[in-house]
């Protein structure tokens, strides 16, 4: 099965695949595709099977999505987020982006295998629907369980007024969450945005889970009407 992983960053969303597949008895071929030079390094060591592609991660998808049998795409969340009306007197108003719903509207429409568009629940009506778990809105083409089993950041509280404090035990909750030491990283992005917006692991998993039986499912059924025949 050959897997498309689009923004891929660090690979949060990946770090489960290969039990996933294991326990499934399905081989798959993944290929991650990041703009940042840095975490697509970081994410080569980290899963060094993979084949790891630095580019524009919606120009590869419009050129090269019907070579895959499922695609996830993380595109940056930022301009949508409600985050930005949390911020408004330190944020200036933006356009929001809209490759977003490019990309669902050309993998709904032209893609024959399973997809899934992750981002945050946006300031706005979203514009096409989408199915909401937890902190997050998945655009797919299959029903995704109720439950994702993602878990919650465990970040205790530290002394009224310690902010450097509450910032370093916020970052090393998260290096704790992920399994996964963000000092590594040393590229432009901030490595605190950068471990927050990494999808849970749990997420990732629970998703492929259901992709993937529905990929067996189909082989079998189809290997059946050929033994019938």
């Amino acid at each position: 099965m050959k897997i498309l992983n689009l923004y891929a960053c660090l690979g949060g969303n990946r770090y489960k695949w290969d039990d996933v597949a294991k326990e499934a008895g399905i081989e798959i071929e993944v290929t991650a595709v990041e703009l940042d030079p840095e975490a697509a390094r970081l994410y080569q060591e980290r899963f060094p099977n993979d084949i790891v592609i630095v580019t524009d991660a919606h120009q590869y998808l419009l050129e090269h999505y019907q070579k895959f049998d499922f695609i996830w795409s993380s595109p940056p969340c930022p301009t949508h987020s409600r985050a930005r009306f949390a911020r408004q007197n330190t944020t200036v108003p933006v356009y929001p982006d809209l490759k977003l719903y490019e990309e669902v509207l050309l993998l709904d429409n032209y893609f024959n295998g399973k997809y899934v568009v992750e981002n945050v629940i946006p300031f706005y009506e979203p514009l096409i629907p989408a199915q909401k778990r937890g902190r997050h809105l998945y655009w797919t083409n299959f029903v995704l369980p109720n439950e994702l089993n993602e878990r919650k950041v465990l970040i205790g509280s530290s002394k009224k007024g310690a902010k450097t404090n509450e910032v370093n035990h916020e970052f090393k909750a998260l290096c704790d969450f992920h399994d996964y030491d963000f000092r590594q990283y040393k590229g432009e992005q901030r490595v605190d945005k950068m471990a927050r917006n990494l999808v849970d692991y749990e997420a990732g998993r629970t998703i492929l889970e259901t992709a993937l039986n529905i990929f067996k499912k189909s082989n079998t059924n189809q290997i059946s009407i050929f033994d019938e025949m």
